[in-house]
């Protein structure tokens, strides 16, 4: 196995994160336990999103760019028949990824990949094959450093903007994703909604049955996030699904909203 890799046991080795730096917090309604950084960027609605716009079956689900594994876990955690796998480029989010395997005692079930999503050869040598998912589901960095104005924090510029000297682009980044994805299977992503017109472009000839469904932050404001669904190989037509807001007026969160964060209810799609 290649230097850097975490390996897919099932149980982690000693963490490096020091105990002060991480913090231990109930997610989902208190479905998991995850151990994730004080500092940087930590699990939020973006990941309660997309863990609730899939639902998961038998066979092997791969969660790409999965930071400390929030949306996988919670996917295993979902489907007794579901495998995981967890692709985390940053060494120490994939050793709190495995942490939290263990934790919520899913080690059975789930491997954690430190690599990069992008590399064929790494994939291949880590057991991603070309055509083997059943599913795929991601969270991608949603900035270009070459293009962005980062974070000071380093530990959130890396969450946000694509890594030096990884893969560069959101378009690269999909296609990664969907060669891994076996012809048929499922694609689910949430992403910036100001970048669709890349996620057309990415998904062109590859994707097809494209759902595109928007998230508000408030009834009557702009979409400001955009959760993506598709076929690998289908040939369905393209559909918009209503929209989904996330917060009243007075700033708390929807009835559905609220559910969806409880890990009660899941996306509606529509028809």
């Amino acid at each position: 196995m290649a230097e850097g890799r975490t390996a897919p046991s099932a149980l982690p080795r000693a963490l490096t994160t020091s105990p002060e730096d991480v913090s231990r917090d109930a997610w989902l309604g208190g479905r998991l336990m995850l151990v994730q950084p004080k500092r940087g960027h930590r699990v939020g609605s973006d990941a309660v999103l997309l863990a609730a716009a899939v639902e998961p079956s038998a066979g092997r689900l791969v969660d790409a760019g999965a930071g400390v594994g929030a949306v996988g876990l919670a996917l295993a955690r979902r489907s007794a028949s579901l495998s995981v796998d967890l692709v985390e480029i940053d060494a120490a989010l994939a050793e709190l990824a495995a942490e939290n395997a263990a934790l919520n005692r899913l080690a059975d079930r789930v491997r954690v990949l430190n690599l990069d999503i992008g590399d064929p050869r790494d994939r291949r040598a880590a057991g991603l094959a070309d055509d083997m998912a059943e599913a795929v589901v991601t969270n991608p960095p949603f900035l270009d450093p070459a293009r962005s104005r980062l974070s000071p924090d380093p530990e959130r510029a890396r969450a946000h903007a694509f890594a030096p000297g990884a893969i560069a682009s959101l378009e690269a980044w999909l296609r990664a994703c969907l060669a891994i994805l076996r012809p048929g299977g499922r694609f689910v992503m949430i992403h910036r909604a100001d970048a669709l017109a890349s996620i057309l472009a990415a998904a062109e000839n590859r994707l097809g049955a494209l759902a595109l469904l928007p998230i508000h932050p408030r009834a009557g404001a702009a979409a400001r996030r955009l959760l993506v669904s598709g076929v690998k190989g289908s040939k369905a037509p393209l559909r918009i699904a209503p929209g989904l807001a996330l917060h009243q007026a007075d700033g708390r969160l929807t009835n559905e909203a609220e559910a969806i964060h409880r890990g009660e209810r899941l996306i509606d799609w529509g028809a």
